[in-house]
């Protein structure tokens, strides 16, 4: 093995750097000297956090014992200062400068050596330490064997108990929360995964929120909670930001601090407001939306749900103006659950003392009684009002510039008054009474139209319902899903009045979104064409207010902005005061869409193989094809008056909704029965 610098040069490393420091010298904080891992505990000790004292071999001397040097007598020295002549016990550890990061922990990927008595046993440590950066390396993309590391040495502290603490939720990466996994001695067992530990979440304070027992653990008492917090917010302070520190109690009681890195996980503040979740508009916008998009089709849900609310007596004008009811987040569109979910029946203590909330409810209730009988009459006038708009716009290529901006403006009244009653409608909706959906009237139109040779855009124009199979979007065409075949049994009766008017507003708040979608797409050609913009898919990247602007002022610059589309968003969560999205949990399990129960190999993703069982984060229509082949369809969000839903249960699809946390919790390949009707989602064992 040759020597190679601190900088993975090959060129010898000076002679002058020392071979040993101790962590409360100053040397010891630099990490090219002694590694991140030792580094940092030097300035923890600097900062007078409660550290355990020890020395480094540092990484000069590494690379002369890589050489074939022996071990320095100053090292030496060391080891028989601090062990006591071999008669206290140690740990030798790997300090790299690649581990411990920001970006990258490399737990585990250095080695580790716990209780080393005698010399002899120590020469072997370091051997064991510093061979273990080749070893580390081998089958590694991001490490190549050469990188300086140090040897940390320290006592073997007599722990009554130990472990990890994030100073942030590693999972969630919510900032007002704390996590804690704790064992009976030292931490090793733990961070080696022998055993889980008992787990804590803590708010700043150190107050526990959540205990689970788990192998091994132990329980800490509120003073050591306290203590732990304390230990999270110090160091946060020293480092610049949350740590994943390794602690331990010693014998007398104190905390100590083992090991401090940077929480890999990214952090995402503290979340604050309701709780919200894309699944009930999941369907309405299966795809993340550009801003030009969002202007023309989230005001008027927005404020469709506000109507309805209020108008069903579900809550107050206070509440409704209190919540943002829709909000996009890096393009998804997601709405307040806490309005729009039921809530448990069982009053709180200060609904025993204030009436109102109930009384709310009774008032509801006799709403949606009145509503029952008012709505159907009112759902035909929204119906014809939406037909007239919608045939009341000519053909586009005969409309101005002007003209085409009017369009895009005067179609929001009618878009929000059918959004609106179509959320009414859902209230009188038996979700369990068979219906013929828009889905699945689309897809025996799409399926037969193409059998007799149709284009899609002949398909379009002549049987608008396939639009039900098309995610809204500003193009040339609808994009339609290939390959679809036609439902294998009849369109079903339908058992009530509302169900069928409420997939007629469905359908016309689709057929008003593409007729926006259309004099959006026909603005951007014609913008295109005179230069102002680089092509016509441009016009998504703009505001309605630019667009409009630019319309009526022909010298107007136009700045189109393109947004990258975010993550999908959690089933549920709370916007933290950093503007990103915190996952929150959900109730344990699903709600039953019918279906029966049928079993079969977990899928995720596209073109699923025929029997299995489809985990997907929201009912997207163009999934609708694929659903004859499933054993089962599972969705982290949606209703069970969702399209998907309905037509799963058409095909006899055993299907559950709403079962937060899905994709994560059942792996690809993983065989699982889903029972339609109890909700529930089990592995099966073989």
């Amino acid at each position: 093995m040759s020597a190679t610098s601190t900088d993975g040069s090959g060129a010898a490393p000076p002679t002058d750097r020392p071979s040993v420091v101790g962590l409360d010298e100053e040397a010891a904080a630099d990490d090219g000297l002694t590694g991140a891992k030792a580094s940092a505990l030097a300035r923890a000790h600097r900062e007078g956090l409660p550290i355990v004292p020890g020395f480094v071999v540092t990484t000069a001397a590494v690379d002369r014992v890589s050489s074939g040097t022996p071990l320095p007598d100053d090292v030496l020295d060391a080891w028989r200062r601090l062990s006591e002549d071999g008669r206290r016990a140690l740990v030798v550890r790997s300090s790299s400068t690649v581990e411990d990061l920001g970006d990258s922990s490399m737990a585990g990927r250095f080695e580790s050596v716990v209780g080393v008595s005698g010399l002899e046993e120590f020469r072997r440590a370091v051997d064991t330490v510093v061979a273990s950066r080749e070893t580390a390396a081998e089958g590694s993309a991001e490490l190549t064997g050469r990188e300086p590391l140090a040897v940390l040495v320290q006592p073997l502290l007599d722990a009554r108990s130990g472990g990890v603490l994030f100073g942030i939720d590693p999972v969630s990466g919510r900032e007002d929360r704390l996590v804690v996994a704790a064992v009976e001695g030292g931490p090793d067992r733990l961070v080696s995964g022998q055993v889980d530990g008992d787990r804590y979440e803590l708010d700043l304070t150190g107050q526990a929120t959540e205990a689970t027992r788990g192998d091994g653990g132990v329980r800490l008492r509120r003073p050591q909670l306290r203590a732990l917090a304390d230990l999270a917010r110090r160091t946060a302070e020293v480092f610049g930001g949350p740590q994943d520190v390794e602690w331990a109690f010693d014998g007398s009681g104190r905390l100590r601090l083992l090991q401090s890195r940077p929480v890999t996980a990214e952090p995402r503040g503290r979340p604050q407001g309701p709780v919200l979740g894309p699944g009930p508009v999941a369907e309405t916008f299966p795809e993340p939306l550009q801003p030009l998009e969002r202007d023309l089709w989230v005001p008027p849900m927005r404020e469709a749900l506000g109507h309805a609310l209020l108008l069903a007596g579900t809550t107050d004008r206070a509440t409704v103006d209190a919540s943002p009811l829709a909000t996009v987040v890096g393009g998804w569109v997601a709405v307040d659950l806490d309005l729009l979910e039921s809530r448990a029946e069982s009053p709180r203590l200060l609904e025993r003392l204030d009436p109102r909330p109930r009384l709310r409810r009774l008032r509801a209730s006799w709403r949606v009684g009145r509503l029952r009988s008012a709505l159907p009459v009112l759902a035909e006038d929204v119906l014809a009002a939406a037909d007239h708009t919608l045939g009341g716009v000519p053909a586009l290529d005969e409309l101005s510039d002007r003209q085409l901006v009017a369009v895009l403006h005067r179609v929001a009244p009618a878009l929000r008054s059918v959004h609106a009653h179509e959320l009414l409608m859902g209230m009188l909706v038996d979700p369990a009474a068979p219906r013929l959906t828009g889905v699945s009237a689309a897809l025996r139109v799409l399926a037969r139209s193409r059998q007799a040779g149709l284009s899609d855009a002949e398909i379009v124009a002549a049987n608008p319902v396939v639009l039900a199979l098309a995610a809204p979007l500003v193009c040339r065409t609808p994009q339609l899903p290939p390959d679809v075949d036609a439902p294998d049994s009849p369109p079903p009766g339908d058992g009530s009045d509302a169900g069928l008017l409420r997939e007629a507003l469905r359908l016309r708040v689709r057929w008003l979104q593409e007729v926006t979608a259309r004099a959006a797409w026909t603005l951007g050609e014609r913008l295109a064409a005179t230069g102002r913009l680089a092509g016509p898919e441009e016009v998504r990247g703009l505001r309605l207010a630019d667009l409009t602007a630019a319309v009526h002022d022909p010298a107007a610059v136009l700045e189109p902005r393109i947004e990258e589309a975010g993550e999908p968003l959690p089933a549920r969560f709370r916007m933290s005061d950093t503007g990103r999205p915190v996952p929150v949990a959900g109730s344990a399990g699903g709600t039953g869409a019918g279906g029966g129960s049928g079993s079969g190999p977990v899928h995720h993703g596209e073109d699923p193989p025929e029997g299995s069982v489809l985990v997907v984060r929201t009912l997207d229509p163009s999934l609708a094809p694929v659903l004859p082949r499933l054993g089962g369809l599972v969705a982290e969000t949606g209703s069970v008056l969702a399209h998907l839903a309905i037509l799963a249960r058409e095909s006899g699809v055993p299907t559950v909704v709403g079962f937060s946390g899905a994709l994560e919790r059942f792996a690809p390949g993983t065989t699982v029965r889903v029972d339609g009707d109890s909700g529930s989602v089990e592995e099966e064992t073989s």
